[in-house]
């Protein structure tokens, strides 16, 4: 899947992940309280909110520039591990997007850029965290699936998060007791990337 970009591309996509994370904030927060701190929604709202009053000056850059400003925008606004880990797989696909040009396969680019979460957040897959959302995502993605069966993806891995026992994060705390609950980053994993393909599906570049 070669990167295609429209000038508007940027614009829309932030407003509907805004969006999405704002509709949202009260689910991710209930979630968050059940085993970390409670703040995860207002967190993601909160990077959204600041990424969304730079979306003028981001619209206006070359897509892999923009995509790692956002990146940046959120490590220095989104609080917890949320930011940190959301920032480094943007960054990290901004850069990747910006050696390889064009000629980029996003599966590809992807798959870097979720290795370079995982390096960050000392983490893998079934440590009950994002990676569970963006790991299958990335493999449905590498095997041209449409974006409706990428957006399923990662709403049934997210909530395959439940049966998990965190190994990161605060709530690595509860041991056992973490088992039962949707983990709240892989939620908003989810609800992002299902918001992106549904913008993609409708907006999809020529």
């Amino acid at each position: 899947m070669a990167v295609q970009a429209e000038p508007m591309l940027v614009a829309g996509l932030i407003e509907v992940c805004r969006a999405t994370i704002a509709d949202n904030t009260d689910h991710l927060c209930a979630l968050d309280r059940a085993i970390g701190d409670g703040d995860h929604g207002t967190n993601m709202r909160r990077g959204c909110e600041a990424v969304s009053a730079e979306g003028e000056s981001l619209s206006s850059l070359p897509f892999p520039d923009a995509v790692e400003k956002i990146g940046l925008t959120l490590v220095m606004n989104v609080g917890g591990a949320a930011g940190p880990l959301y920032g480094t797989l943007l960054m990290e696909i901004g850069r990747e997007l910006r050696k390889s040009e064009e000629k980029a396969d996003f599966s590809q680019v992807l798959k870097q850029a979720i290795d370079a979460v995982a390096r960050r957040g000392r983490a893998h897959a079934g440590d009950k965290t994002l990676l569970d959302v963006l790991y299958p995502v990335h493999a449905a993605l590498a095997k041209r699936s449409p974006l409706g069966d990428i957006a399923r993806k990662a709403e049934r891995s997210a909530n395959k998060t439940a049966a998990m026992k965190a190994m990161r994060g605060r709530a690595a705390y509860l041991g056992d007791r973490s088992i039962g609950h949707v983990d709240p980053g892989a939620s908003s994993c989810a609800l992002l990337t299902t918001a992106i393909c549904r913008y993609l599906g409708e907006h999809r570049p020529q």
